[in-house]
């Protein structure tokens, strides 16, 4: 049996109203499948909602709205107004909220396709809808409620918020892929051998950033209503490797807890959730292949979040960086214990620290943080057993930055290295390829497949990556992760031959693209301002010019810290319902500070049941390690399956990918727009079409370490200049350049130097196409001439054009002969030729049969050999290296 995500059936929605009522009539793409939600308004501060849970067809739905038209027509006037109004069209329902009055009902109105995955296609919110619901006649004003609408809509719904109708953006691809517990007692009860099995999955709500606005409505209505709404950050490119397309999607998800700006939420709170906790997910897949449960799909998860612990940033004062305090002091580490306890039970063993923050301070400033999480994890260390201990690696990068002589990246790599030879990534297929990096530990008992003997290469822990802010050299050394971890994932899918890929590679560029707009987006959501020191900083390649986009980012990232970061921190605390506006409580504009919102100890006088100090982990979680718990505990709850055939919409998404009864345009297509490693990433010079290859322009030097003046001086020597103590050189330490390749040029060739009559010009310093290709560019031989003038004398008579062509001044002009005309057949394979009709060849039973086998054999998974066999192979070898 294959399983397969529950499609959302309703992915169309028009709103209709009357005085009384509002009507949600949903329906599927092909509009076969119709459902009908009822909304009263005649409530003023109720929400009343009535599904019937029936499917209508589509003429069923025609007569229900008609009926209802009919009956809400003004009765004393025959040609009235119609009863019936349709409002207007969305995409899925984002919740519902309320302030001071009645409800409001907040639809998708636009949407853009931002990423597939699995067939499973992943939406963007482009625009929404807020209507209010109780009609005029029974609305009670309040004086702030406009104000509370504007605060409430100062979250844009159109800015980094994503959804999808069958594809759980709230969990990892390794979740999603990992088969319930219950699925073989479901199956076995409703003898479901022979169908498609269609299993809905519970989101994990610590991403849904519209939770709060589907209370009162989820629990009342049918599943396919239901939207689920993450928030951060979801980019794809397609890496096309001689034809075969590669995806690399990259999704953030911030997480809804302890959520806020940059000084506003810091560390964490009571109950160890931290402020801006993302977790960042790397898939890269085969694209070929459409199917979930036959395709190649292989992912990365890492995390990052502040340091767990009470600690603030004073910003009354108006200064850069304010004093790091620690409110309240934590002995026995509870508030880090409750926030490991978590990422244990969510991502499994080992946890990985990388803290990033400085050691070695003047005055001590980011050290305070760096004892303090040292010091919580020996305390919590001493408790678990010694196999799944908390892993702690510390390392100033600011302060290695600083050092020219030292290589960041090389660093980070080495670090990416041991990070994830002992957290391994997930693997969909057979893992044969996937211990090279683990060797056993990565084969795990297959729970995705039927087949319960395949080697299947699983994730178990996490590498948590922190520095103060988590911003700017947390996402550089999540790159080096991610880029380490890509050489595996490739690897693994058998695309390249070693598990290693250049830094000057076009596949590398664009995982390094995608990981800055992945940096600016959350720098912008938590820091006001896009990453002040990129990726090519760290690296040590980023132009002069550089300097003065930092400096930007800085002062933009300082005014929005300093005069806006307040009232953005409102508006999400609105949004998330983290407060909830009542008649007898003060507004939200007026409370002092939302600490008392945000640690739910300080709002009741009852004690708290607290966990041991030595028992601050779980049981059951301990009990699953290495492997997250979730996984272990993921169960159908008995109302999440769906039963269907092959085509079947709901568990297929053929239908939903293709959309075979609609007129679609290849240019329309979004993988047609999507970024491609050909269109946007291969320089117009390269001869070599593979995107691992490595691309230097001509005259360009590939990144290397030599000082700055070497290589300066290099360049001129080679180019037959002065040497650099000449009057006429420029002060190496100035120059630069923005090219993407950042490598050395000397000084401007069109300024001509003093002393001296000579010009550089382009010759002088780049390559000659024979030094860079091998070929040069030379005039055609004779007989080469007159042999292309008898094609080019083809192509005239052939087409019947009435011109000369002249290929050569001393070749005579080229006219068609009236005489005799060339009549062009071409030849096909097929009986009839016609882009109206096929008629495809016969195919003979040999080749048939061969074709078979060679499916039935890709099927297979390769088995180990026996010991005779491997014996001889090791005789092979040996003789080999003789």
């Amino acid at each position: 049996m294959m399983l397969n995500p529950v499609m959302g059936s309703l992915q169309r929605i028009v709103l209709y109203e009357t005085k009384a009522r509002y009507y949600l009539v949903g329906s599927n793409n092909t509009e076969t499948r119709f459902r009908v939600l009822k909304i009263d308004r005649t409530e003023p501060k109720q929400l009343v909602i009535h599904d019937d849970r029936l499917e209508y067809s589509q003429s069923e739905v025609q007569d229900l709205l008609i009926m209802i038209n009919e009956g809400n027509k003004p009765k004393l006037v025959q040609r009235g107004p119609s009863g019936l109004c349709r409002t207007v069209s969305a995409f899925g329902i984002v919740g519902f909220v309320r302030f001071l009055e009645g409800y409001y009902i907040i639809l998708i109105t636009k949407r853009r396709r931002n990423a597939v995955i699995g067939g499973h296609n992943i939406y963007k919110i482009e625009d929404t809808s807020m209507i209010y619901i109780p009609n005029d006649t029974v609305r009670q004003a309040h004086s702030d409620e406009s104000r509370y609408v504007k605060v409430f809509q100062s979250v844009d719904l159109s800015s980094n918020f994503y959804f999808s109708y069958s594809y759980d953006l709230t969990h990892s691809l390794q979740y999603n892929f990992i088969k319930p517990q219950d699925i073989e007692t479901v199956k076995q009860s409703g003898n479901l051998n022979d169908s498609k099995l269609g299993v809905r999955s519970h989101p994990n709500y610590k991403f849904v950033w519209n939770s709060h606005l589907l209370k009162g409505f989820e629990n009342v209505v049918q599943s396919d209503w239901l939207t689920y709404v993450i928030h951060g950050f979801m980019g794809q490119s397609n890496i096309c490797i001689y034809g075969k397309s590669i995806y690399l999607t990259l999704i953030a998800r911030r997480s809804t807890q302890f959520a806020g700006t940059r000084f506003l939420k810091r560390g964490a709170n009571s109950e160890g959730q931290v402020a801006n906790e993302v977790e960042t997910e790397q898939i890269v897949h085969d694209a070929s292949v459409l199917s979930s449960t036959r395709g190649r799909y292989t992912s990365y998860t890492q995390l990052r979040g502040s340091v767990p612990g009470m600690w603030s940033q004073d910003i009354s004062n108006m200064v850069p960086k304010p004093q790091i305090t620690l409110d309240i002091s934590d002995p026995y580490a509870v508030i880090a214990g409750h926030h490991f306890s978590e990422v244990l039970d969510r991502y499994g063993a080992p946890i990985i620290i990388i803290n990033l923050v400085k050691k070695r301070e003047k005055r001590r400033h980011e050290s305070i943080l760096s004892e303090e999480l040292e010091s919580a994890v020996k305390t919590l260390n001493q408790f678990l057993p010694p196999q799944f201990a908390i892993s702690y690696l510390a390392w100033d990068m600011a302060r290695f930055t600083k050092n020219k002589h030292v290589n960041v990246m090389a660093r980070l790599a080495e670090i990416a290295l041991s990070v994830i030879k002992r957290t391994g990534f997930f693997h969909s297929g057979p893992g044969v390829r996937c211990t090279i990096l683990r060797g056993d530990k990565c084969a795990a008992k297959s729970s995705i497949r039927n087949e319960t003997d395949i080697p299947v290469c699983k994730q178990g822990g996490v590498a948590r990556t922190n520095c103060v802010d988590c911003l700017d050299r947390t996402n550089t050394a999540q790159f080096a992760i991610g880029k380490c971890v890509f050489g595996y994932q490739l690897y693994a899918l058998g695309v390249i031959d070693k598990p290693d890929v250049d830094f000057d590679s076009d596949a590398v560029r664009i995982l390094e693209d995608l990981y800055e707009d992945h940096g600016d987006t959350l720098a912008l959501q938590y820091g006001g301002s896009q990453l002040v020191h990129s990726i090519s900083t760290y690296r040590k390649i980023s132009p002069w010019t550089a300097h003065s986009r930092d400096i930007m980012q800085t002062l933009s990232r300082y005014y929005s810290n300093a005069f806006s970061d307040s009232e953005k921190q409102s508006c999400l605390n609105l949004f998330l319902g983290i407060f909830q506006p009542k008649e007898n409580k003060p507004p939200l504009w007026d409370l002092p500070t939302d600490y008392y919102l945000h640690h739910t100890d300080t709002s009741t006088l009852l004690p708290r049941n607290r966990r041991c100090y030595t028992e601050w982990y779980d049981f059951n979680t301990l009990q699953a390690l290495p492997y997250p718990y979730d996984e272990s505990a993921k169960s159908t709850n008995g109302d999440g399956t769906v039963v269907g055939c092959l085509g079947d919409e709901r568990v297929d998404p053929y239908i939903d990918y293709y959309r075979p009864y609609q007129l679609t345009y290849f240019a329309d297509l979004y993988h047609f727009s999507m970024p491609h490693s050909i269109k946007d990433f291969m320089p117009k010079f390269a001869v070599n079409y593979s995107p691992f290859a490595v691309r230097v322009q001509p005259g360009r030097r590939k990144e290397s370490g030599k000082g700055f003046q070497k290589i300066a001086a290099e360049r001129k020597n080679t180019a037959g200049s002065p040497s650099p103590t000449s009057d006429s050189s420029s002060s190496s330490d100035d120059s630069s350049t923005d090219d993407e390749y950042k490598s050395v040029m000397v000084t401007s060739p069109m300024s001509p130097i003093q002393g001296g009559d000579n010009i550089i010009s382009l010759k002088d310093i780049f390559p000659t196409m024979k030094q860079t290709y091998g070929v040069e560019i030379e005039k055609p031989a004779r007989h080469d001439l007159q042999t292309y003038q008898k094609f080019v004398a083809l192509q005239i008579n052939a087409t019947h054009e009435n011109r000369e062509v002249s290929i050569d001044p001393e070749l005579p002009r080229i006219k068609k002969s009236m005489k005799r005309t060339t009549k062009l057949i071409r030849t096909s394979a097929f009986s009839l030729d016609s882009s109206y009709h096929v008629t495809p060849p016969t195919i003979s039973r040999k080749s048939k049969a061969i074709y078979e086998a060679y499916v039935f054999k890709g099927h297979n998974v390769p088995t180990s050999c026996d010991q005779k066999d491997f014996n001889r192979y090791k005789e092979y070898v040996s003789m080999y290296q003789k």
